[in-house]
């Protein structure tokens, strides 16, 4: 605990600081992704609006401190490319594997990589298994041997 008058108080407002900063980071967080649903979605007006508000709200974020000038930065700049790439596919070819991959979807992965890393975890999940078995094996039988021992005699 705190000692002194002055750690007591800075304790006080860094907890108002980080629940203010939560509330903000939840925001910006919504915001967000609010902005990336109405983007996938054929409105373009919505879309817009969604981008506006949640560059806005990074902005604001960045201007209080809460997020840091770059990480905001970066975050707009990754929304806003992913509006061009959108509105290039919108131009162009209009099917779902072009628009999800314009957004950022399947990212390079084929349909046999997620089969190939479940059939390697399943495999590997018995193998990391048997060590812990083995050890509560043999805790049981050394459990087991102190109560077959007999009392030392005096």
């Amino acid at each position: 605990m705190a000692n002194s008058r002055s750690a007591r108080k800075r304790i006080r407002s860094s907890e108002r600081k980080h629940l203010r900063n939560r509330a903000v980071k939840s925001a910006v967080r919504t915001k967000v992704i609010k902005a990336r649903h109405a983007l996938l979605e054929e409105g373009g007006a919505a879309g817009d609006a969604e981008l506006h508000a949640a560059i806005r709200a990074l902005d604001r974020a960045a201007e209080k401190g809460v997020l840091h000038r770059n990480n905001a930065r970066r975050r707009k700049s990754r929304l806003a490319s992913m509006a061009a790439r959108l509105a290039n596919v919108a131009e162009g070819a209009e099917g779902a594997a072009a628009r999800s991959a314009a957004a950022g979807g399947a990212k390079g992965r084929s349909a046999k990589q997620p089969a190939r890393a479940a059939a390697a975890k399943s495999a590997a999940k018995p193998a990391a298994k048997a060590p812990a078995a083995k050890a509560a094996a043999a805790k049981a039988t050394a459990a087991a041997k102190p109560a077959a021992r007999t009392p030392k005699s005096r």
